[in-house]
């Protein structure tokens, strides 16, 4: 999927592109960038178009599918819809969300976030057949500055969870349509 959306280079210089990660193998359908100054992630995924009888029903899907058998505790915090600037024309159906883990083992240098508050953007594209799932993952660790919260009660990493959010709404395109072409 190299080259085939437009992301990596609205991206801050931290979040390179990973195509080959020595985390985990990364699919084909998908685009991977990693913030190099932590453990941040933007996964790019897209995968075919899910026949279901409405978007809200397509982004529970989606969303089942991304915390279903994780063990963690999952919490809703919003949900709505919005627009990419390159791609007025499409609905993008947005929900956040905290997964919390179960508490920590007996190890005490297990370095798991303590919670991770993830931004879930839904782009359907029925007419190519293909739904685009872009996820923002931003962990938060216990050892961070616990008094990083500010008076509106968000950390600064959920302020910079939500700036990059709308980074993505800003500046997210398709390159080659004719990706999508049957072939």
């Amino acid at each position: 999927m190299h080259r085939r959306t437009n992301l990596g280079h609205a991206l801050p210089t931290t979040y390179p592109d990973h195509p080959r990660s020595q985390l985990r193998q990364i699919p084909d359908h998908q685009e991977v960038y990693l913030d190099a100054d932590g453990y941040s992630s933007i996964v790019v995924e897209i995968v075919e178009y899910v026949e279901k009888a409405d978007d809200e029903a397509a982004l529970q899907y989606h969303f089942r599918d991304l915390v279903e058998d994780t063990g963690d505790a999952t919490t809703v915090l919003a949900q709505g819809e919005a627009r990419m600037r390159a791609l007025p024309s499409h609905t993008v159906h947005c929900l956040t969300f905290v997964q919390t883990p179960p508490a920590p083992d007996a190890n005490p240098r297990r370095k798991g976030p303590a919670c991770t508050h993830i931004h879930l953007l839904l782009l359907r594209l029925k007419e190519q057949g293909a739904d685009v799932i872009i996820t923002i993952n931003m962990p938060h660790y216990p050892r961070e500055d616990p008094n990083a919260t500010a008076e509106d009660g968000q950390t600064q990493r959920i302020k910079d969870g939500q700036a990059m959010r709308d980074r993505v709404l800003e500046t997210f395109a398709i390159q080659e349509w004719a990706f999508f072409e049957p072939s």
